[in-house]
């Protein structure tokens, strides 16, 4: 009988202990588990904080003469702009961190500045990408579209969150070989087909479409401290009276949860012209020379440059106008909309025969 108890009592100890075990063994899991959260999450935020930082510019000369010595070429018209638009968007897949904006994990996924950036990076690379298909390498309506161009064109406009299947970064990428294709041809002497036909007329063209975006971004950046607005509703109405004292007016603002969005799109979108600018000013020398119009190129350049001047504050503020703290958006619009009235200047330049 003493036997069967001893034994009883000692299988129940055993249960007791293999018990005992199994919940030291999940509570050490679970430790582990929580540690391996804990890491990855400050890897993700201090990668985040990395990621986050802005490129740096560059010189818009340098690089031509590097890229074209590196090549064996002549820098002719048209090499300085070509380059540049592929440095601009290497620098958009290459930078660190690389291309964010289709991120599916942290912490491409919780940010959402520099993905703006990069949106008014792209915007940009569009638009001239457009032009240069359109105008710039042809010589006249009539006459045959670059076959690099036509293909470079598209890819740029593809679908700038598609993750895989095609993703995004490789679709952009045959955009850029088909800009290297282009430049190549374009500085082949051997190869006359490949044209880049600096006039003003193109430069115009170009100029009209950027004249709106600018217009649109520095009004989207100044309505970060709301404004009351006249309605639309009323253009066309003959029969107000005069002797109203008021109109109806409708308060404009751009949501809290924006201001930082669109402050970022507008830094990518200054970012890229400034680039661009400093190759027109190379490419473009004649007509600008001939138009007198060096000077409103120089000021666009200017006030593009103070436009990336250095962040120093970790958030984008959002005081009133006369407020206490500072408005970042409204100093943003402000360097915009000098350029914007730079490049209304240039484009009445242009247009004088």
């Amino acid at each position: 009988m003493f036997n069967r108890l001893k034994s009883l009592f000692s299988g129940s100890g055993s249960g007791y202990q293999g018990s005992s075990a199994t919940a030291g063994k999940g509570r050490s899991i679970g430790k582990i588990v929580v540690v391996v959260v804990v890491l990855y999450l400050l890897v993700t935020i201090i990668l985040g904080m990395i990621w986050s930082s802005e490129p740096d510019t560059f010189s818009v000369r340098e690089h031509t003469r590097t890229l074209a010595n590196d090549m064996g070429r002549e820098p002719v018209t048209g090499f300085a702009t070509t380059a540049t638009m592929i440095r601009v968007a290497e620098t958009l897949l290459d930078k660190p961190g690389g291309y964010i904006s289709n991120d599916i994990f942290p912490p491409g996924l919780w940010m959402d500045n520099t993905p703006a950036w990069e949106y008014g990076v792209l915007v940009q690379l569009r638009d001239l990408s457009r032009a240069m298909r359109q105008t710039i390498s042809r010589s006249q309506s009539q006459s045959a579209e670059d076959p690099d161009l036509t293909v470079a064109e598209p890819q740029f406009h593809f679908d700038s969150e598609s993750w895989a299947l095609p993703s995004t970064e490789g679709e952009y990428r045959r955009g850029i070989r088909a800009l290297e294709s282009y430049l190549n041809r374009l500085s082949d002497p051997q190869r006359p087909e490949a044209q880049f036909y600096a006039r003003a007329d193109n430069l115009n063209s170009w100029l009209a479409d950027l004249e709106t975006r600018l217009g649109s971004l520095s009004r989207t950046l100044s309505e970060s401290v709301g404004k009351p607005e006249v309605t639309e509703a009323l253009a066309g109405i003959q029969n107000v009276d005069p002797l109203v004292d008021e109109e109806p007016t409708s308060d404009v603002k751009t949501p809290w949860l924006e201001i930082d969005d669109v402050f970022y799109e507008a830094r990518g979108t200054s970012w890229a012209l400034l680039h661009i600018f400093r190759a027109i000013e190379v490419d473009f020398r004649k007509v600008l020379a001939d138009k007198n119009a060096q000077a409103s190129v120089r000021q666009i350049i200017i006030e593009l440059e103070e436009s990336q001047a250095q962040m120093w504050s970790p958030v984008i503020l959002n005081g009133s106008g006369f407020g206490i703290l500072a408005n970042h958006s409204l100093t943003m619009a402000a360097y915009l909309a000098r350029a914007n009235s730079a490049i209304t200047d240039l484009r009445e330049l242009l247009s004088q025969g």
